[in-house]
């Protein structure tokens, strides 16, 4: 009467499979197989996971599997007789799965939510940007009016000289501003949402030739 490894053995031979042929098939690791078919079950891992093995080359070599599981148990040692690896190396190779791919796109997903939320409350709770173009600091002005323009964010509220002034979609602003001799100043506040406040002043002065 064959045992389990002569089985496994013979199904293999006739089946021209090597080793190597039979590790990539059913993804067992070579030396597991080898270690079944010459009936070494203290080079196994627990008996569960030898059991699955069985199984699966039953498939693969076409032999019924329920004889080749009955012929198994008959053949498996008692667990006092079998120095079990407490952690067999039960190697099993990467394959990148629907599932795999299905949890990696859920989690970019989510990823790029937070990251968006993070950057708009960042965003929100940060001090507006804010450049003056013009005037620059210490500019002279000749005449009664002095062109302020510059850019922000694009949601921000802008004042020049207590002055609102209107932010088009891309943040730019500009106005032409009466001054006089006694302007010596231009303020301009930028405002968030969230009320802060970005400050550039620049002393000019007005000769109105």
């Amino acid at each position: 009467m064959k045992t389990i490894g002569q089985i496994i053995r013979s199904a293999r031979i006739a089946k021209n499979y090597s080793f190597d042929d039979l590790e990539e098939i059913t993804k067992i690791k070579k030396n597991f197989i080898e270690a079944i078919e010459k009936e070494r079950w203290q080079a196994l891992p627990p008996f569960s996971t030898v059991l699955g093995f069985v199984k699966s080359l039953a498939g693969v070599l076409e032999l019924n599997e329920k004889n080749a599981v009955a012929v198994l148990k008959r053949d498996y040692p008692p667990k006092s007789l079998v120095n079990i690896n407490p952690k067999p190396d039960v190697g099993r190779k990467f394959f990148w799965s629907p599932k795999l791919t299905f949890t990696i796109g859920i989690v970019v997903v989510v990823f790029a939510i937070l990251s968006y939320l993070g950057f708009q409350y960042k965003r929100f709770i940060s001090p507006p940007a804010l450049e003056v173009d013009s005037p620059q600091e210490s500019q002279q002005i000749a005449g009664v009016s002095v062109l302020v323009f510059g850019s922000t964010d694009y949601d921000a509220k802008i004042t020049v000289n207590d002055q609102p002034i209107i932010v088009n979609q891309d943040g730019k602003f500009s106005v032409s501003l009466g001054v006089s001799q006694d302007t010596k100043e231009i303020d301009v506040i930028a405002t968030s949402r969230s009320g802060k406040i970005t400050e550039v002043k620049r002393d000019i002065t007005v000769t109105n030739k």
